[in-house]
């Protein structure tokens, strides 16, 4: 299946994106529009660090497990997704890149390695639905990270 990626411009800098971005419990605030149930193992950030999620897309409920499994400060963060009892493998890859006029262009690109049957054969639904999913969750890490950085400076 084809990937799908999206993406939002904000103020601020690759370096506050990446150390927000890094902790696996900010992702919560950004993304319980569709992700629920979040517990976590391993460190809190960094590779290694791990949640289990129940995602709600499209009417459907499956557990998820998510791992980041490489990163390179403050330029991108992947993650490993596995979910469908196995049958479903994907990467959820981060990049941020410094804007010419300030801040950062951050991108999210959802990548299947395997999917089950029923996910290719409605492939271009399935595409639609993570697409829409992911951007709401930009829009809604614009507003946290503005939220975070304002609290941090404060």
């Amino acid at each position: 299946m084809k990937s799908v990626t999206v993406s939002v411009d904000v103020p601020q800098t690759p370096e506050q994106v990446y150390d927000f971005l890094d902790v696996m419990a900010h992702h919560v605030r950004f993304t319980d529009h569709y992700l629920s149930g979040w517990s976590y193992s391993g460190p809190d950030q960094g590779i290694g660090s791990c949640a289990t999620v129940t995602a709600t897309l499209g009417g459907k409920k499956t557990d998820v497990t998510i791992e980041v499994v490489e990163a390179d400060p403050p330029r991108c963060i992947v993650e490993r997704n596995v979910s469908a009892a196995g049958r479903r493998l994907a990467r959820g890859t981060y990049t941020i890149e410094p804007l010419r006029a300030g801040g950062s262009h951050v991108s999210f690109t959802y990548a299947w390695a395997r999917a089950p049957l029923a996910d290719r054969l409605l492939a271009p639904v399935v595409r639609a639905t993570m697409r829409r999913a992911n951007r709401t969750v930009m829009r809604r890490l614009a507003t946290e990270l503005a939220r975070h950085v304002s609290a941090a400076e404060s």
